[in-house]
This record gives structure tokens, C-alpha cells and sequence, in this order.
């Protein structure tokens, strides 16, 4: 894995190495809490991948130790619901997608440092960004 270095917010890319657009507002996502998946030195996760969250996947992740979907107000955290968009762990994308629980990607506010972990073409078949 290359080495993170912080960047700037407006020079970070997409995995099409375009300026990379916001994920969520509402709720407002990202490490930084920017409302993009920027990353930097301090993002061990790699919270890369801007996904449409399911049911589906809110339950596999749940029960797999991360539960995105109960609210932790003392964390400014909502919890999310079904067509939320966050940004997510990579590793976690990674994993949900062998499972066959990968939620659809928007691959124009995922971060470019994804494509360490996962492969550019398994983030084209979730995506819902494309035409």
C-alpha cells in the first residue's frame, strides 16, 4: 500500500482521477466529516468508497461488528437508513462484495485510494453512476 499523504481536499481524485465530488450532506460522511471520502495519514479504515447503503448491507454489516444503522448522538451520528449515501471502509466494501452484499457505488466521489484494496472493474458493476 503507498503511503497517505495529506492533501489538500480540492487535489484529491476520484478513481477516474477527476476532482472528486461530494458523497453526503445529509448525513454529512467522510473521516473529516467534509461530505466527501477524502483521506489522509489518519484514516487507517481508508473510508473510500461513497455507497448507497441497503437494508441488505446495513444487516451484514451489523452483523459483521459494524452497526451503521443505530443512531450514536454522543458520536454526531445519525445512524443510517436505506438510500443513505456514506462514505465506507474499503476493506468493508471488499468484504460485502465476496459475500455478494456490496452496495452500489458512486465512483465520482470515491476516492482513488480505493483501487489499492479493490479492483477499479468490481467497483464498475455496483456503480450507479454510470450511463
Amino acid at each position: 500500500m503507498q503511503e497517505r499523504v495529506r492533501q489538500q481536499p480540492s487535489a484529491q481524485r476520484n478513481v477516474f482521477g477527476e476532482p472528486l465530488k461530494s458523497c453526503s450532506e445529509r448525513p454529512l460522511t467522510g473521516f473529516y466529516r467534509s461530505g466527501c471520502c477524502h483521506t489522509g495519514p489518519e484514516d487507517l479504515g481508508l473510508h473510500t468508497v461513497c455507497v448507497e447503503v441497503t437494508a441488505e448491507f446495513l444487516a451484514f454489516s451489523k452483523a459483521r461488528g459494524n452497526d451503521l444503522s443505530t443512531p450514536r448522538p454522543e458520536f454526531g451520528f445519525p445512524g443510517l437508513e436505506p438510500g443513505d449515501r456514506w462514505c465506507l471502509c474499503a476493506a468493508r466494501w471488499r468484504e460485502a462484495f465476496e459475500a455478494g452484499r456490496a452496495p452500489r457505488v458512486v465512483l465520482s466521489a470515491t476516492h482513488e485510494a480505493t483501487l489499492e484494496l479493490v479492483e477499479f472493474g468490481d467497483l464498475k458493476r455496483y456503480a450507479i453512476d454510470l450511463a
